[in-house]
């Protein structure tokens, strides 16, 4: 099912990497406080291979420091340019706590 996530529509969201492709895109780690509530933007990345990114991630335990009941990642695929532009404007637009540069 896909998730839209500020002005793109995103696959996931996921809660195991082995969801994702092995391709060019921007992964954005979500998570929330309970089934019921919304998703929050706990992180925004690019890489040229998602699923290896996300299984292998040196901010693991940021995502997982927030205090969400559950985490997932939903992915946008898109080429090296298109995926840079894309993970710069949510970041500006979601300020995720992990990793802000």
């Amino acid at each position: 099912m896909p998730i839209n996530i500020g002005n793109y529509h995103a696959e996931g969201p996921f809660g195991n990497d082995n969801y994702l492709q092995p391709c060019s895109g921007v992964y954005v780690i979500l998570g929330r406080r309970s089934m019921a509530a919304t998703w929050n933007v706990v992180d925004v990345g690019e890489s040229a291979n998602i699923r290896e990114r996300v299984a292998n991630h040196d901010r693991a335990p940021c995502w997982r420091g927030q205090g969400h009941a559950e985490l997932s990642v939903a992915a946008i695929y898109a080429d090296e340019q298109n995926r840079m532009l894309i993970e710069r404007q949510l970041r500006s637009q979601y300020k995720p706590p992990c990793g802000l540069i």
